[in-house]
């Protein structure tokens, strides 16, 4: 065995703090059933979760995954408790702000690596296609150890310092959270008038479906998250003062209502914005937006299959298609998704002239052959 002392660095103890939480609980599975390793937990809303004591004696690796107000006080009491014994040892924390918790680690004697996966707990077994930000603050002897962990967590990483984090999330969350939830707002103010979201959805484009789910979406999801990430960042004030004055300048352009106002408009919203993002940006954004587009057309369709293919092998979807090619039935569509779950499922969409007795017959062979499990049906 690779030891560091007394201390295990290729099959480590994995300490978790905040262990009942959303990411507590989908990092403990990841430790256990993807890396193979051993887990302890703490959490207060868990009666049955590990006493902090025994993390700290027994834990090679400990994992703050706390609220994020939480964090870097409930840091810097494990350092106190601790009180040396975590030299040598790997102390990681997954918060969405790196600065003051990346500082409370460093207050210990442990090798120190802040880490923000920029997205909620996913139902997938890793963070495969999501951005992870990386804040190496001090390590050395764990660095092969992070390899085997970042390569485990199949993430798209970004390494960077816990400041420049901190700055860049102030635009990258804290904005587009502000502004979804001033859009919230305004809605809320003309429901009265013109009803609720659910009203306003039969005459969405793309960017206002889009825009809608996001808002729905920081609704659905923990707000007291929401809450840290505007008033925990220190970055936070300037950047919605920089937002307010960009919305005070265009409702002031719009209410001049004249050519020159509209100049203006054109001049420092449009051709200015264009210039900052350059063509290429601009040109792949806009493509993004299309394929979005495309799929929220699809989900559109009447008629349509749900199905969960239970055997996760080579030739599964060829099967599912020779179903419907037996009965003579073309696909206009097909997506792959996860139920809320977390199994796999394919959406089949089919032209509204498709015949609902071929479909009937198609889902019931599925189900039968064993091909499948069909989740929803015409």
């Amino acid at each position: 065995m690779n030891r560091q002392g007394d201390l295990q660095v290729d099959q480590p103890v994995i300490g978790i703090v905040g262990s009942a939480g959303a990411y507590g609980v989908w990092l403990r599975r990841f430790f256990e059933q993807r890396m193979g390793l051993g887990v302890l937990g703490h959490d207060p809303a868990d009666a049955g979760s590990d006493p902090p004591a025994r993390l700290i004696e027994e834990a090679d690796v400990l994992v703050f995954a706390a609220p994020i107000r939480q964090t870097p006080a409930l840091i810097s009491r494990y350092a106190q408790m601790s009180a040396g014994r975590e030299r040598g040892r790997l102390w990681l924390d997954i918060t969405s702000l790196k600065q003051a918790p990346v500082a409370a680690m460093l207050e210990s004697q442990a090798e120190v690596v802040g880490l923000h996966p920029m997205t909620a707990p996913l139902k997938t077994p890793t963070l495969k296609g999501r951005v992870v930000v990386v804040c190496e603050a001090r390590l050395d002897a764990w660095r092969p150890w992070l390899r085997t962990l970042l390569e485990a967590l199949q993430g798209e990483y970004v390494r960077t310092s816990p400041a420049h984090h901190d700055r860049v999330m102030a635009l990258v969350q804290a904005m587009v959270h502000a502004a979804h939830l001033g859009q919230a707002g305004v809605l809320r103010s003309f429901a009265d008038s013109l009803g609720g979201p659910a009203a306003l959805m039969p005459y969405r484009s793309i960017g206002f479906e889009m825009d809608a789910a996001v808002i729905a979406r920081i609704l659905s999801l923990n707000p007291e998250i929401y809450e840290d990430i505007q008033f925990g960042n220190p970055h936070t004030g300037e950047m919605l003062e920089r937002l307010g004055a960009e919305i005070t300048r265009l409702r002031t352009l719009v209410s001049r209502g004249d050519e020159a106002a509209r100049a203006e408009f054109r001049s420092h919203y449009l051709a200015g914005n264009r210039d900052c993002w350059g063509d290429e940006a601009v040109a792949e954004g806009s493509y993004t937006f299309e394929r979005v587009g495309y799929l929220l057309a699809d989900l559109t369709e009447t008629r349509r299959l749900s199905v969960h293919l239970p055997q996760d092998r080579a030739g599964s979807l060829r099967a599912l298609l020779h179903v419907f090619e037996a009965q003579g039935i073309s696909l206009s569509s097909i997506h792959s998704s996860r139920t809320p779950s977390g199994e796999v499922h394919f959406r089949i969409g089919f032209d509204d002239g498709a015949d609902l007795d071929a479909l009937r017959r198609a889902a019931e062979a599925i189900d039968s052959s064993g091909v499948g499990r069909v989740l929803e049906r015409p």
